[in-house]
């Protein structure tokens, strides 16, 4: 899930599904996500004790959502996202870093608080942990060379086509169920799966649409590229949106970063930090 580190540009109309979750923002092709993940909460947040402290985990390559600035500092769309949500909460913020594969098992054995990391919410995700509401949408898209055309991103169009894709990933599994037909490549990083798409080790490369886009539109890309055929949504595979992960055995944060997430959308706090990173006014 990790991503190569580009800088932010005014990319977002390549994005489909992103930000659904905002009441004042651009709604594209995704479902405007429930009220909660999970069941009515059983206390007004007013109830719950405040929290002095909220840890959070992260990783550090996935740009413009969680990354290391050129003066080495963490920053990125999550990171302000959970810096705003202990603003709300009048709570001290701790954000560490930590590798992805790590992050949920570290919540798991509460070495954190929460994860704020752009994990989609999925059935799979949900018997382990449990997430707050949603806060953006992401597809999966396909990348292709320029000079390849026009391609029909379908099982049958792709049949025979080497496909480059993160090893473990949800867009793995998708392929590995739906374009059989492919030779399906994985690497341990997306940067190799990219690295093979810019060399032609690969016709194509699968992965999470928004990081797609920032790649396709930095330097890193050496405009090699261009996104072949449309979204892909299938909640199964990416998920019912994106959310913080919680602790199940702690409702009680969950209901008050909640409270803080609807609070931003309330207050535009929230589309402030989506116009910082995503210039969504572009669509």
């Amino acid at each position: 899930m990790s991503m190569l580190q580009t800088k932010r540009s005014a990319v977002a109309l390549l994005f489909v599904g992103l930000l659904a979750w905002s009441g004042g923002l651009p709604r594209v092709v995704a479902q405007a996500p429930p009220a909660s993940s999970s069941a009515a909460d059983p206390a007004e947040p007013q109830q719950i004790p405040r929290r002095v402290a909220i840890r959070f985990l992260t990783d550090s390559d996935y740009p413009p959502f969680n990354y290391y600035d050129e003066d080495n500092v963490l920053t990125g769309f999550n990171v302000d996202v959970a810096r705003a949500v202990c603003l709300e909460l009048a709570a001290a913020c701790d954000i560490q870093v930590r590798p992805w594969s790590e992050l949920l098992p570290a919540l798991r054995r509460g070495e954190t608080d929460a994860v704020i990391a752009s994990h989609a919410v999925s059935s799979n995700a949900l018997k382990i942990v449990d997430f707050t509401d949603r806060y953006y949408h992401t597809p999966a898209r396909f990348a292709g060379k320029r000079s390849a055309g026009r391609l029909d991103a379908t099982p049958e169009g792709f049949e025979g086509k080497k496909i480059a894709v993160t090893k473990g990933t949800a867009h793995e599994a998708y392929l590995r169920t739906f374009f059989r037909d492919s030779s399906i490549r994985a690497f341990d990083t997306p940067e190799l799966a990219r690295d093979a798409l810019i060399s032609g080790a690969t016709d194509l490369l699968f992965d999470d649409g928004i990081a797609l886009a920032f790649w396709l539109n930095g330097t890193a890309s050496k405009a090699c590229c261009e996104f072949k055929g449309g979204p892909f949504g299938e909640p199964k595979y990416f998920g019912d949106g994106v959310a913080i992960a919680v602790n199940r055995e702690d409702p009680q944060l969950k209901m008050l970063i909640n409270a803080a997430l609807k609070r931003m959308r309330e207050s535009g706090r929230y589309e402030e930090l989506v116009l910082r990173y995503f210039l969504v006014r572009a669509f």
